[in-house]
């Protein structure tokens, strides 16, 4: 049986009923309903329950899924997602101040990019005890090396098998060449945009891009339902609000490293750019997690600040008052208070996993930051605390990998053992990038930073 994930209106009310607790909405009237016509909650980790609803109760879905849409948050002037909006509510907003960029940084930041991705892509959904058995049994805790099977108990493979799509292609002992995936899928798909219109392109830009580029089977979560809507008719920003439960999860996040690469020391354009991308799938924190992250790699990418005060320009981009803001400014604290990073995870894991799926952009965007603080930048460190920290694993590690690889500086800064099992490759299905290498997506990026970028129109 097909069960198409993440738009099934039965697996989609329960993700609206948590995110409308998260923002304030009260949505026990509707949950109410819904378990007493036998309805039940979302998949815990996978984007689809085993077997579809009735008719009534998928009909029923639809029309709650509309219902919470239409409840009030009191979050709203707080957490807006209006750019004018946001911006007014940031009283640090960076002043522009444009660098040149090497090729040469650009290429460290994809290796990074897609190290801190293949690092975490075997023991994605796996939950934190998983991770940390796995790599203690292996001698490799912290990670300091790609997982790997050899020396694992077979029962402990057994309790905890790697991620079933990904460890045929991202453990050490079958690397060959970077495997596709979406955290590397999307940043090709940017390029393309930026190659296509400009760095002054709009978000009904970046919808025909998808609609030309982006095989709907490539898409999860947000990205998905935007897909969906875009196909029923509906336009941006409609996009990410219509039945989309998911528009506060990390798919904008991971869409961000190509606004920040190609804005050294302009950290306000990369954020407005990320924006002007984020606001077909998502609203609100899933904007912010997309603007912080963009904001943080413009300012690494000028090789002149350190990573503290890279996350510092991140904040600057996020309204204050925000429920990321909150998470970002702990995390940080956090990770400069305490010495053993297993024991930040843990504080974090605490904090944040009762309230949030494992893909919200909040969790994953403070436990990014905590990653890069206590790991003062280094490479290893950053994307060994990234990974090593649970949650989307492959997604934190790529962009803690892209941070990091712009602070070395080149690709002869970052370890061997990382980037050579790479083999300068990258497999797509993003049009004619597939087995494209690392070196010429520098160029092709290092010349959109360059082209002049007029206004937005």
């Amino acid at each position: 049986m097909l069960r198409l994930t993440w738009v099934q209106p039965e697996d989609l009310i329960g993700h609206e009923l948590r995110q409308a607790r998260l923002d304030g909405r009260n949505p026990s009237a509707v949950a109410a309903r819904w378990r007493a016509a036998g309805g039940s909650e979302a998949p815990t980790r996978a984007g689809a329950s085993t077997r579809p609803a009735s008719r009534y109760l998928r009909l029923l879905a639809e029309d709650l899924l509309d219902e919470l849409a239409d409840l009030p948050s009191p979050l709203a002037e707080t957490e807006p997602t209006d750019l004018g909006q946001i911006r007014a509510l940031c009283p640090d907003w960076p002043s522009p101040g444009p660098v040149p960029v090497s090729p040469a940084r650009l290429e460290a930041a994809w290796l990074g990019r897609a190290v801190g991705c293949l690092l975490g892509k075997p023991v994605e959904k796996l939950p934190l005890t998983g991770i940390r058995l796995l790599g203690r049994a292996a001698g490799n805790w912290p990670p300091t090396g790609y997982f790997t099977a050899r020396g694992v108990p077979a029962g402990l493979l057994a309790a905890h098998p790697w991620n079933r799509r990904s460890a045929p292609t991202s453990l050490a002992e079958n690397i060959d060449g970077m495997p596709e995936d979406d955290d590397l899928n999307y940043p090709l798909l940017n390029l393309r945009l930026l190659r296509r219109h400009g760095r002054a392109f709009t978000t009904a830009d970046v919808a025909r891009v998808w609609l030309d580029e982006l095989p709907a089977g490539r898409t999860f979560t947000a990205e998905r339902v935007a897909h969906r809507n875009l196909l029923t008719g509906l336009e941006p920003p409609h996009t990410a609000r219509h039945r989309n439960p998911f528009r506060e999860w990390i798919g904008a996040l991971i869409r961000a490293d190509v606004h920040g690469w190609t804005n050294a020391g302009d950290p306000a354009a990369a954020a407005e750019q990320a924006h002007r991308d984020a606001t077909l799938t998502h609203t609100a924190n899933g904007v912010y997690a997309a603007m912080f992250a963009a904001a943080v790699l413009a300012t690494a990418a000028t090789g002149a600040h350190d990573v503290h005060a890279c996350l510092r320009a991140g904040l600057a981009v996020v309204p204050p008052g925000s429920r990321l803001a909150e998470a970002v400014r702990h995390a940080v604290h956090l990770a400069g208070t305490r010495s053993d990073f297993d024991t930040v995870v843990d504080v974090l894991h605490a904090r944040h996993s009762p309230a949030h799926h494992w893909v919200h952009a909040i969790p994953n965007t403070a436990l990014i930051a905590a990653a890069l603080t206590h790991a003062d930048g280094d490479f290893t460190g950053s994307v060994s605390r990234a990974v090593s920290g649970g949650w989307d694993t492959d997604s934190n590690g790529a962009t803690a990998g892209s941070v990091a690889g712009l602070l070395a500086g080149s690709p002869a800064a970052l370890p061997e053992h990382w980037t050579a099992p790479l083999k300068n490759r990258l497999a797509t299905s993003v049009g004619d990038f597939d087995g494209i290498g690392f070196d010429t997506l520098a160029h092709l990026t290092h010349r959109e930073a360059t082209r002049p970028c007029p206004s937005p129109s």
